[in-house]
């Protein structure tokens, strides 16, 4: 499995490329090993993410999980940059509860590509965040992106 790491002002992050598609995403360096055209892609367009030169990524990805997750990883994907989401819209889209749409969204497996971080609580709090350092990473990626101002 080809993988890559970069530093990021989230800390530093990895991402895993198995069958010429982006499986995950975590925080941490992982360990030498095989890079890829596409770890490298991965790589170069986290850097202009995190430069402001990137609103959308553009890579084949392959989010494990049931159906069920991985049709969240499509829809969260599908919130723009900049944007908030709350996890009763994410429901309403799938016809789900938001008690079952934070769970999948607890297990995106490739944060930050697949925008897990742009769903928020339906009063607009911030609730979980998987990566990093937790909501500390949430909000300064949201900070990031223009979503929340302070």
């Amino acid at each position: 499995m080809a993988h890559q790491s970069i530093n990021t002002p989230v800390g530093i992050v990895s991402v895993f490329e198995h069958g010429h598609k982006i499986i995950a995403l975590e925080w941490g360096r992982a360990p030498d090993g095989s890079t890829s055209d596409l770890t490298t892609l991965a790589i170069e367009q986290l850097r202009a993410y995190f430069d402001g030169n990137l609103e959308i990524f553009d890579l084949p990805l392959n989010p494990a999980g049931s159906d069920f997750q991985k049709a969240v990883c499509t829809e969260m994907a599908k919130i723009p940059y900049g944007q908030q989401w709350s996890y009763g819209d994410l429901g309403k889209r799938l016809g789900k509860p938001a008690q079952a749409i934070g769970g999948a969204c607890g297990r995106n497996p490739i944060p930050i590509i697949i925008p897990c971080h742009r769903v928020v609580a339906a009063n607009g709090s911030m609730t979980g965040f998987s990566g990093g350092q937790g909501i500390e990473t949430k909000v300064w990626l949201l900070r990031h992106e223009g979503a929340i101002i302070a």
